[in-house]
């Protein structure tokens, strides 16, 4: 058994799908021109020939918004919005990821994956010591999922091609300052183990 995973961060259709609600703005534009989903697909495929299993994390609220938080400027826009809702084709994982019934599948509330979720107890139960990551966005849920798992003695890897902010200086910004926090590679040079 494998001490690795991959998680696959925000990878949802309202955030990175060619019909999702961003498509037209500035995620999508990097979300194409960096070939986010693409290069997710490839190392998904990858980590399992590698036989390390895949999660897939994704952020969404009850239709009423229930647990959304009423003080988040970046949350607030959902609900604004009428996005991120569970149980609707905008919260599920882009088809082209091919999430499976076997995968992990996180759902949370917040930034961090960790906050008030199952995922710290899911990873401690298999043995998970190494986390390889990527998604959407780098200086969201990305920073805060290898600042959490750092900070949870996990082994943090990104795969820096498979993530993109809202424009490339973002992206760059916060992969600089996730230097001291994880080693980096890309879907190409990525070795599971």
């Amino acid at each position: 058994m494998s001490n690795s995973i991959y998680l696959v961060l925000d990878m949802m259709n309202d955030l990175v799908h060619e019909e999702g609600v961003s498509s037209k703005g500035p995620y999508g534009e990097q979300v194409r021109s960096r070939k986010v989903v693409e290069n997710t697909q490839a190392a998904i495929e990858k980590a399992r020939a590698a036989g390390i299993p895949v999660g897939f994390v994704r952020v969404g609220f009850s239709p009423d918004y229930r647990e959304c938080p009423p003080n988040s400027p970046i949350f607030n826009k959902a609900r604004d919005n009428n996005i991120f809702k569970l149980g609707e084709w905008g919260t599920e994982t882009h088809p082209k990821l091919g999430q499976t019934k076997d995968d992990i599948d996180i759902v949370k509330h917040r930034v961090s994956p960790f906050y008030a979720t199952t995922l710290e107890a899911v990873l401690s139960a298999k043995g998970i010591t190494r986390i390889y990551c990527s998604g959407i966005s780098t200086n969201a849920v990305v920073q805060a999922t290898v600042r959490d798992g750092h900070d949870r003695d996990f082994e943090m890897v990104v795969l820096e091609d498979c993530c993109c902010g809202l424009t490339t200086e973002e992206h760059d910004i916060a992969m600089k300052s996730l230097e001291r926090f994880c080693k980096t590679t890309t879907s190409t040079t990525v070795e599971f183990e």
